[in-house]
């Protein structure tokens, strides 16, 4: 059976008996306490993790799902207008039905990667304000299009579960090196690292510039949650974002994104007012800024709320349940027999040396993270957990998205594409990364390159055989 669990762990003696006492009621409350979070909260999904309160984690699920406007800042090209409208399923926070699209171009023989950035960038935006009026200046936003030079067209890519990530989060680095080292050389997952646009502040692990190993997205493309939440306001609601990280103004979120990067008349971004002056002057993002913290001087930290309060609901949300009354023991060991599990790793199917390097725990202590009423609050330590990823990259062939994270990238890494987490995938509607198929097996038949071995194993597989590997991953 699989089972999500919490250790807690001793007080240190001291020379006073009764303080030792006063520590060790208090350690068994926490226990107990901790024991009735586990069993009540883990068998629904879109519940909190121990370190926040229900209150506290109902105020972020709330900000999360709240449909924001033009005035807000929504705009001037979008996909959509609240975060909750895209992570759905199973719950808030869950992966949705909503698919992005994508488009870039291969230079050089087809050997170097275009993100065609002069037209837009790989993300083609769905939406658009459209004709609206803004005090006296009329504006019509037009639609993106597909630039005509594109070779990669039309590309989707799903939403995301965001199930569980406060967890993967806290792991560092040497984590995800040690897990990809231990791997079968012929499926060695690629990590890939990028300097963190926006750190933590209070995560001393991340500094703002520096190389660090890239957990999230469908590509393995986005290093931190905090990065991931500015980046999903700036491109998908097209809301732009100002913070301060020890005294200096991070300042990649301001800039929005327009259509197809054709200027706009001042006044037809949205409907946000503009900042003053010296707002300007101090932060150094354009007067059109959506949402600013201002100055950072005297080193100043502060993230700004709406970032705050989604990195908060993201870090506190549970991982799914498995299902332990629907699982297959067979269908666990077929996943391993065939090859799922060298990229799906869990220390739960994992054998060999393998399985110890895939004991995804949370580090004693983990950073924290503050929502926007700057309470410093952390997911709870020695937390062993299971996603069924290794989170890094294994070129997919046919099966990748074809596009690459930058400039120059090659033909390989444009096929490649990050380890989908397993965990939660009963919740799904849609499968693989564009959601072409809601059905497992199909899903597991079309992985190609270095799941293509797996994939003909399961094809292989006598139908009895493949229904119970089916009910295994369902019950993930």
């Amino acid at each position: 059976m699989l089972v999500t669990g919490l250790a807690v762990g001793g007080c240190t003696a001291s020379a006073d008996d009764g303080q030792v006492a006063a520590e060790e009621q208090a350690t068994a409350d926490q226990a107990a306490s901790d024991q009735a979070l586990s069993a009540d909260a883990f068998f629904d999904p879109g519940q909190p993790l121990p370190g926040i309160t229900s209150a506290d984690f109902a105020t972020v699920s709330a900000a999360f799902a709240t449909v924001e406007t033009p005035a807000d800042g929504v705009g001037p090209i979008f996909n959509e207008t609240a975060c909750g409208n895209c992570h759905k399923n199973g719950a808030l926070g869950g992966g949705g039905d909503n698919i992005e699209r994508r488009f870039g171009k291969f230079d050089n023989n087809g050997t170097s990667f275009n993100p065609l950035g002069a037209e837009g960038g790989t993300l083609r935006a769905l939406l658009s304000l459209g004709s609206f009026t803004n005090g006296t200046q009329a504006c019509n936003v037009p639609l993106e299009v597909t630039p005509p030079d594109a070779t990669v067209v039309d590309v989707g890519r799903l939403a995301p579960q965001l199930f569980g990530l406060g967890l993967v989060e806290s792991l560092p680095d040497s984590f995800f090196q040690n897990l990809v080292a231990a791997e079968p050389a012929a499926t060695r997952g690629v990590l890939v690292m990028s300097p963190l646009a926006l750190a933590n502040p209070d995560d001393p692990s991340e500094i703002t510039g520096a190389l660090h190993v890239n957990r999230f997205g469908l590509k393995s493309q986005i290093p931190s949650l905090i990065q991931f939440a500015a980046n999903a306001y700036q491109n998908e609601l097209g809301i732009t974002t100002q913070h301060c990280v020890r005294g200096q103004s991070v300042t990649a979120f301001c800039a929005e994104q327009l259509p197809n990067n054709k200027p706009l008349p001042a006044g037809c971004d949205d409907l946000a007012p503009p900042q003053p002056a010296d707002v300007v002057a101090a932060t150094g993002c354009p007067a059109n800024t959506d949402d600013v913290v201002g100055s950072c001087a005297n080193g100043l930290s502060k993230i700004q709320d709406d970032i705050a309060n989604f990195t908060t609901f993201a870090t506190f949300l549970s991982p799914p349940p498995p299902d332990v009354f629907n699982t297959s023991l067979v269908g666990a060991a077929l996943f391993s027999v065939i090859g799922c599990a060298n990229c799906h790793v869990d220390s739960l199917v994992s054998p060999g040396a393998l399985g110890s390097a895939a004991t995804f725990k949370t580090p004693p202590n983990p950073a924290g993270i503050r929502a926007a009423d700057g309470v410093l609050r952390a997911v709870p330590g020695n937390f062993t957990f299971h996603p069924f990823s290794d989170f890094a990259t294994h070129d997919m062939g046919k099966l990748g998205d074809g596009l690459g994270n930058n400039a120059g990238d090659t033909q390989r890494q444009a096929r490649s594409m990050r380890t989908a987490p397993l965990w939660g995938i009963r919740f799904r509607h849609l499968l693989l990364h564009d959601g072409r198929t809601s059905d497992i097996a199909t899903a597991i038949s079309a992985h190609d390159g270095e799941g293509a071995q797996a994939a003909a194993l399961f094809n292989l597989l006598p139908a009895d055989y493949k229904a119970e590997l089916v009910k295994f991953v369902h019950s993930l």
